[in-house]
């Protein structure tokens, strides 16, 4: 029923670019790992991944690899609700702890950083489960990813100015004169990602939804291997609430105190993670602490539905109905029967 999915990583040249993955105009390489045998646990926030990976890692002799684009951050623990160290060693865990919170980790590192981790862990003869909730981590290991020609600030700084001196919506107009599909799916206040559209047209002379088709077919070695843990709403929220109530009664405001105090404090996108962007505004004197835990349930809600949007949009992915009383040994052992994967003797 499941076509088996495997793992090495390869890199896709596109025209123009050469070995060293640059070429004209500065254009970047195509990312695409090759996928067998591997199997994903996703879900939203609060869906119980973590516990389901490591029972079904401990069942077929997997290793997890995290796809959580927040728990690469070393210090954020507990508003990023890592993996215990339980669980850590009772399975090898990849891709949590890579960088300080000051600093930028994008897409593409991620998939370079993935590509070793899965060469490794074929070499040890075990079974890579990617586990966590980000979809865009999802869909780029599923599918690849363009990455585009590298940043031009002086363009961006023009059109900027451009956009300041001009009516509302100059941005969006000019782009869909040339990318008239990109432009259709932004919004017209979204400046950053209009100017990145218009970006890629100026350097590579083809628009970036052209650049970006080929990264929305469905890996058909994949159908069916991403399994999405699926919670009634309304026990998805208690879920989710519970986890907020506990993540601040184990030290969060402490834990963004501590990493403001480095002298560094948060890069652009740390800041803006769930939870920590909340407690920034309340130490900042924003809101009060009451005001702070409310606008943090409420907006992970939120972010639980973008979530299971995301995924229902990613052909790949099998919604598995899951309700109380939770066992994730057994489901595991659900998942371990669909997918045909051999339990450890």
């Amino acid at each position: 029923m499941f076509a088996q999915c495997g793992l090495t990583a390869t890199w896709c040249m596109s025209i123009g670019v050469r070995k060293d993955g640059t070429g004209c105009c500065g254009m970047k390489q195509e990312w695409r790992l090759e996928i067998r045998d591997c199997v994903f646990i996703v879900g939203p926030t609060a869906a119980g991944k973590s516990e389901v990976g490591v029972a079904l890692a401990e069942l077929v002799g997997g290793e997890i690899i995290s796809l959580d684009s927040m728990a690469v951050y070393r210090g954020m623990d507990i508003g990023t609700a890592k993996p215990t160290q339980e669980q850590r060693q009772r399975v090898p865990h990849h891709l949590i702890d890579v960088v300080d919170p000051w600093e930028e980790y994008s897409v593409a590192k991620y998939l370079a950083d993935a590509a070793q981790c899965l060469q490794q862990i074929r070499e040890r003869g075990k079974v890579p489960v990617f586990v966590g909730g980000t979809p865009l981590y999802l869909k780029a290991v599923l599918r690849g990813l363009f990455e585009g020609p590298e940043a031009d600030w002086e363009f961006r700084h023009q059109w900027r100015l451009l956009a300041e001196a001009n009516p509302p919506g100059f941005l969006h107009a000019e782009l869909t004169k040339v990318d008239p599909v990109s432009a259709s799916k932004l919004h017209p206040h979204d400046w950053r990602r209009l100017i990145r559209a218009l970006e890629v047209y100026h350097k590579t002379g083809r628009p970036l939804s052209e650049w970006q088709s080929q990264f929305e077919k469905p890996c058909s070695e994949a159908m069916g291997r991403a399994i999405v843990l699926d919670w009634p709403r309304d026990i998805l929220y208690r879920r989710i609430d519970a986890r907020v109530d506990a993540m601040f009664d184990r030290g969060l405001v402490a834990e963004v105190e501590r990493i403001l105090s480095s002298g560094k404090g948060f890069g652009r996108t740390a800041s803006q993670a769930l939870g920590y962007r909340e407690v920034l505004a309340y130490l900042s004197g924003a809101m009060s602490l009451e005001e702070t835990i409310t606008a943090v349930k409420t907006r992970t809600h939120q972010f639980a539905k973008r979530q299971l949007t995301w995924f229902r949009h990613l052909e790949e992915c099998y919604f598995l109905s899951v309700d109380k009383p939770f066992y994730p040994t057994g489901i595991a052992q659900q998942i371990a029967l669909d997918l045909h994967l051999t339990p450890l003797s």
